[in-house]
């Protein structure tokens, strides 16, 4: 469908869409660039200040994927003329706490009638020219590292079905509400040439965009990435979003599975996250450096895996 536009030739419009980058990046003058995306969708939880946080994490995100600082933020809104109105605004002040924790500044937003509630943020952020980190900087050799585990569509698929227990619940909002700027800070510091954030495409989806940006194959240990507790029971119950289905389908012809990797945890590397980790690439002398890092400030750190030279499949899965 994007085919039908026409190919965007600017010089100094650095990163685009065409390598589906986390964020848009256009440079302004030798030592500042403009970063901008935008992201909002429909609630995953009851709580309307809960999904506003979460909403709003998941908007900011990707700038820190880019390693840029968010500057301001303007709120997307869709909400129905049927809902009390309070809920709105407990949405918003939600988002808004998120928005002051990453340091950034509310200049305004738009709000459209619609039947279900929607929400989100468009981002502005700066950065140097010479400094970004895009999707397309693995280089063979190099350590894969991942921020937060995964699991958050298949928690969110059982909260809906009464099936989900109160741990699990508790760990997903966690990883939800968390904002990536410490981990952003870490890998910069460390020279990370690489990084997305993992979202709805997936671990897998997201890795392969990395991966096809790169032009290289990333081998990864199944046993090394890091599952939320009691995922893999609701997997195994058939608890599953319909987006990691999707997922799958679309990653298939690109991924060489372990035959020891059976339905379920296929189906775990292709949920759908809302507001996910980093997925970092990084020299495998600095790797070390990069966990360490990651955990004198706060954040979890998992090294799941290599880049190679492209084997001919841009993902291979090696089972426990």
């Amino acid at each position: 469908m994007l085919g039908r536009l026409p190919k965007i030739e600017d010089p100094n419009l650095l990163v685009s869409g065409e390598k589906l980058d986390d964020a848009g990046v256009y440079k302004i003058n030798e030592t500042t660039a403009l970063v901008q995306t935008l992201d909002f969708f429909t609630p995953m939880v009851d709580d309307p200040y809960l999904f506003g946080q979460i909403a709003a994490v998941n908007s900011l995100n990707d700038v820190y994927a880019m390693g840029a600082k968010p500057l301001t933020v303007m709120n997307i809104v869709c909400f129905p003329n049927f809902l009390d109105i309070q809920v709105l605004g407990d949405i918003l002040e939600g988002g808004c706490s998120k928005i002051q924790e990453a340091g950034a500044v509310l200049v305004g937003g738009h709000t459209v009638e619609d039947n279900e509630p929607k929400y989100g943020l468009s981002v502005t952020a700066l950065i140097d020219p010479n400094k970004i980190i895009s999707n397309a900087g693995v280089k063979p050799g190099q350590t894969i590292v991942l921020t937060k585990p995964i699991g958050t569509g298949i928690i969110s698929t059982g909260i809906k079905g009464n099936v989900a227990d109160e741990k699990s619940i508790k760990k997903a909002i966690q990883v939800m509400t968390a904002l990536n700027d410490k981990a952003c800070q870490v890998m910069i510091e460390v020279g990370a040439t690489a990084c997305t954030d993992v979202t709805g495409f997936g671990l897998l989806g997201h890795m392969i965009e990395m991966a096809e940006a790169s032009n290289v194959t990333i081998e990864v240990e199944l046993s090394l990435v890091p599952i939320i507790d009691g995922v893999i029971d609701l997997a195994k119950m058939g608890i599953v979003p319909a987006g990691a289905r999707e997922n799958l389908k679309y990653i298939e012809s690109k991924v060489k599975w372990s035959k020891n990797v059976n339905e379920v945890y296929r189906d775990i590397l292709a949920d759908p996250q809302t507001a996910g980790g980093l997925l970092i690439a990084v020299d495998s002398h600095r790797s070390r450096d990069l966990i360490s890092g990651l955990q004198a400030a706060g954040v979890e750190g998992y090294i799941i895996g290599q880049a190679l030279e492209f084997t001919g499949k841009y993902i291979t899965v090696e089972g426990k």
